[in-house]
């Protein structure tokens, strides 16, 4: 008698944490519980940007990397405070803690986020879906604060899956769902396409993963240029990237495409100083310093440049990172350019422990 075929699946979570920087000040700080409160840079100083908002503050329109400013003027009540990033780098570890008693293929995408695999799970507890209740109720009772959380079979599903009912949320999609699941997204909800991107997905008749399944794997590619293969395998549910607990972050990056070209050298700097912000709140999350900073520049005719800069001591505070910036713009700017992108990156990484190792070696070596 012939055998049936059995397909084996990973288990994957995605756990987010909800609001983690502002939940973190509303549980430290009674006083801020149940009021809008921002944490980022505050509204009087200049390139100040909203690191993370309270659901209250949300309800007001307030997002991430929005500026402060405009922050302000959608809840002029709303409460601003400055990021503590060791606090919440420890409760981070506490978190991190917690998922290790379950596994130990666990991959940070940053303080408050991360992958699991936990097909097979260090407590045989078998089930995915109650690994991930139990992880939810153990940061509640052990932190007191929420999480989020996505359970399927693979890192990208997982990762939408965690979005769909927060705060405070846990959804589950199964082998036998992923296909259907797929199909009827939208594309502004596939991870990884922008606002310029789905823009574009729906100027050509693509509203849903349905509609971009009908397209042939050459046809993405050329609408799309190699995200297209990207495109092709994950709206039929097929993501292979394995969980990666050391994985090493190579760079770290902001960039916007604007509305409207800019043609001034103050609105640029403008800009430059909005995305440096968003660059070094990305720096601290991951704790890491650099030493070479790269400007991106695209113009309206799509010609691309980069130009950086590298520095014999590693950076991750915001004045290098804007002045820096400023002065690579200057150095090629020419009135009656448009411009209608601009990125700030920053490489040639290491942790700010080892870069402060490195640095006493590199003393002690001078001095004998």
């Amino acid at each position: 008698m012939a055998s049936l075929a059995v397909t084996s699946y990973r288990k994957i979570i995605h756990i987010d944490m909800d609001a983690f920087y502002a939940s973190v000040e509303q549980r430290d700080h009674p006083e801020y519980r149940g009021k809008p409160l921002v944490v980022g840079g505050l509204p009087q100083g200049r390139g100040g940007v909203v690191a993370t908002a309270s659901y209250e503050a949300r309800n007001f329109g307030i997002r991430s990397a929005m500026s402060s400013k405009q922050a302000l003027q959608l809840c002029p009540d709303a409460i601003f405070v400055k990021p503590r990033f060791e606090v919440y780098k420890e409760v981070s570890r506490k978190i991190r803690e917690i998922f290790s008693r379950y596994t130990d293929l666990i991959e940070p995408l940053s303080l408050d986020e991360a992958y699991l695999d936990v097909t097979n799970d260090k407590l045989s507890v078998g089930s995915a879906l109650e690994i991930a209740r139990q992880i939810k109720a153990a940061i509640k009772d052990e932190l007191a604060l929420s999480a989020s959380a996505g359970v399927s079979i693979n890192k990208f599903v997982a990762k939408i899956a965690s979005d769909i009912n927060k705060p405070d949320g846990l959804t589950f999609i199964g082998p036998s769902s992923v296909k259907g699941f797929m199909e009827q997204l939208p594309v502004e909800k596939f991870f990884g396409v922008g606002k310029v991107t789905a823009a574009k997905m729906k100027g050509i008749g693509l509203f849903t993963g349905a509609d971009l399944k009908r397209l042939s794997e050459e046809e993405l590619v050329r609408h799309f240029g190699k995200s297209g293969h990207f495109y092709y395998q994950i709206v039929r549910g097929i993501d292979k990237r394995e969980v990666q607990p050391h994985r090493e972050t190579k760079s770290l990056a902001a960039e916007d495409t604007f509305a409207t070209d800019l043609t001034s050298l103050k609105d640029m700097e403008a800009e430059l100083e909005r995305i440096a912000s968003l660059v070094y709140e990305r720096l601290q999350k991951k704790n890491l310093k650099g030493r070479t900073i790269t400007l991106k520049i695209k113009y309206s005719d799509f010609k691309q440049i980069t130009r950086n800069r590298s520095f014999p001591f590693p950076v991750w505070d915001l004045k290098t990172i804007v002045e820096c910036a400023k002065q690579l713009l200057a150095d090629t700017f020419q009135d009656e350019q448009k411009v209608r992108l601009l990125g700030i990156s920053i490489s040639n990484f290491g942790t700010p422990e080892s870069m402060q190792k490195n640095a006493a070696n590199s003393a002690q070596l001078k001095l004998f």
